[in-house]
């Protein structure tokens, strides 16, 4: 929702109360605490971080723009493309443990059944696959995936159905 004096995007009363949540756990002068927070409440509504809701946040929060792109394009739970706008979100650890266990097959099982290579989403827009997800840190659980940032692991192609079939 853009500020009809400014024409600047706004963030919406939702994602104010989630920052101001997070905010409140911080001393006053340590606002940039609450980033991470604050960057995921944002791309909770939208499912990627926009520029200028990345500028509302950092107006927000009192922080330089730059600050907040630092963050943003940094860590991978983030995401900058809109095409990754699907319900779903879908990462696939391809790190040395998960490869070894058969994530390449997984990769290669879910990219059939959606009809979509990594890094593309399905044309109902109910998934986004991630291109590549390095590391999960769930290595005694591998292969293993996210969706949507919840874990799934020890996976195989009827666990990965039963999961992805299950969600709206």
């Amino acid at each position: 929702m853009a500020d009809q004096q400014t024409g600047q995007v706004a963030l919406s009363a939702h994602e104010r109360e989630e920052i101001d949540h997070w905010l409140s756990r911080y001393p006053e002068d340590q606002k940039q605490s609450a980033l991470l927070a604050a960057l995921r409440a944002v791309m909770h509504e939208d499912h990627y971080l926009s520029v200028p809701k990345m500028d509302a946040v950092a107006d927000y929060l009192g922080l330089d723009k730059i600050a907040v792109y630092e963050v943003a394009s940094f860590y991978s739970m983030y995401e900058l493309d809109e095409k990754a706008a699907a319900r779903h979100t879908i990462a696939v650890c391809t790190n040395v443990s998960c490869m070894l266990r058969g994530s390449d097959e997984i990769v290669d099982y879910i990219e059939k059944k959606l009809g979509i290579q990594t890094g593309g989403t399905t044309a109902d827009g109910k998934f986004f696959m991630k291109l590549e997800e390095e590391c999960l840190a769930a290595c005694t659980g591998a292969p293993m995936m996210q969706v949507d940032h919840v874990y799934y692991t020890d996976l195989t192609t009827e666990k990965v159905d039963e999961i992805l079939d299950g969600l709206e």
